[in-house]
């Protein structure tokens, strides 16, 4: 092969390579601004953590140490609006398939 030839490949690798090496580059660039805007928008979410209310009077003691009629009322409550919810799911499907079967229907 001829001289030239050999300077036109060798060209063309130095050249791809330096392609290759900015293509990376600008990728890397544009995850380290990605990353820092994720780490600001996790730090303002860390610092609202921070910010807590002050509580009125003292804190709770724990469940276990107040009136088994305490926690079973507790229950009783989070039992009803599990219930709730369901009602609420429960009716929402209802409406949409209530629509749907009208629209078939028309």
């Amino acid at each position: 092969m001829p001289w030239w030839i050999w300077l036109v490949l060798v060209v063309f690798m130095l050249v791809m390579i330096v392609a290759g090496l900015a293509y990376a580059a600008l990728h890397l660039w544009r995850a380290f601004g990605k990353v820092s805007r994720t780490g600001a928008a996790i730090g303002e979410h860390m610092a609202a953590f921070q910010n807590t209310a002050p509580s009125d009077g003292q804190p709770e003691p724990p469940l276990f140490t107040q009136p088994l009629s305490v926690a079973a009322e507790r229950y009783s409550q989070a039992h009803a609006e599990v219930i709730r919810r369901r009602e609420a799911k429960r009716s929402r499907h209802v409406e949409a398939w209530a629509r749907w079967r009208r629209f078939n229907n028309d």
